[in-house]
């Protein structure tokens, strides 16, 4: 009878939660299916004093907007260091990443990415006019490429 008394206290953890058998914490960016980190967000939502008041959702919402935004730069960043024949990403390839895109462009207008440099642009007006024999002699070499006499 005493047994039974001892089982039923020890089997009891603090708070009224059973000791052994406890289940392992699963993370809110692991249920939201998302590489960023949900709580830590959350965590500077609350701390930044953005609003009075933050719903559960939004932090993950936020998440999720800002893995797309790096998955994309990041994407486009790799196929720029492709383009120059590099296997690691530098900030010259964010750089030219970021200004060749319409949208990516438009957002970081006003940002300036270290060690990034300028996109190559040279103004029509400053190239060297062509002149009227050479741009002759451009034009027959052209059409006799492409078109060969037949003998």
């Amino acid at each position: 009878m005493e047994s039974a008394k001892t089982t039923s206290t020890t089997a009891k953890g603090a708070g009224g939660r059973r000791g052994g058998n406890r289940k392992k914490a699963v993370s809110k960016s692991v249920k939201a299916g998302l590489q960023f980190p949900v709580g830590r967000i959350a965590r500077f939502l609350k701390k930044g004093r953005y609003a009075q008041r933050t719903g559960s959702g939004a932090p993950i919402y936020l998440a999720a907007v800002l893995e797309y935004l790096a998955a994309e730069v990041l994407e486009l960043a790799g196929n720029a260091a492709r383009d120059n024949k590099k296997n690691r990403i530098n900030p010259r390839h964010v750089q030219l990443a970021v200004r060749n895109d319409d949208e990516l462009g438009k957002l970081l207008h006003g940002v300036t990415i270290a060690s990034g440099g300028v996109l190559p642009n040279i103004n029509p007006v400053l190239l060297p006019k062509k002149s009227a024999a050479a741009e002759s002699a451009a034009s027959e070499k052209t059409s006799q490429s492409k078109s060969p006499k037949k003998k």
